[in-house]
């Protein structure tokens, strides 16, 4: 089932959007800023008075409110490269493995002390990191042995 606002059809002649009452938006708006790693977003407004007599207003319209608005983010270069990359084979085939390396990192955390510094100092942080590396490998060594 669509959400409402999926409800809302884009009218390529004239540019803008139609609620699903019919009515179209009076005008559209660009807010955000260019290439600053946020994506901008197109703001189409609706004629209120419309909207307070529309048969459709029950979670569409709020009362009171002094206007209707429908917005789409127009997605920045940024953004449209990593879905290009996620749609590849590649990230599909890491992704399926990352489970395995996140269940490491996680048994490192929670089991073997990794998630918070027991002593001050960058040396005694570094010596704490590969003990808990060093136990998590070794059990995994007398695991695949079968020494249990």
């Amino acid at each position: 089932m669509r959400k409402k606002e999926d409800e809302f059809e884009f009218n390529k002649d004239a540019g803008l959007f139609v609620c699903p009452a019919g009515h179209m938006a009076i005008k559209k708006a660009k807010q955000g800023k260019k290439n600053v790693g946020k994506n901008q977003v197109l703001t189409y407004y609706f004629n209120v008075e419309k909207c307070k007599n529309c048969v459709h207003k029950d979670g569409c319209y709020k009362e009171g409110a002094k206007s209707k608005t429908y917005s789409v983010s127009i997605k920045s270069n940024t953004h449209k490269d990593q879905i290009e990359f996620e749609k590849s084979e590649y990230f599909k085939k890491r992704a399926r493995e990352r489970y395995m390396i996140e269940a490491k990192n996680s048994e490192l955390k929670h089991q073997h002390g990794y998630d918070v510094a027991t002593s001050s100092g960058l040396i005694s942080m570094q010596m704490q990191g590969a003990l808990s590396i060093f136990t998590v490998n070794l059990k995994r060594i007398i695991k695949l042995k079968g020494m249990k």
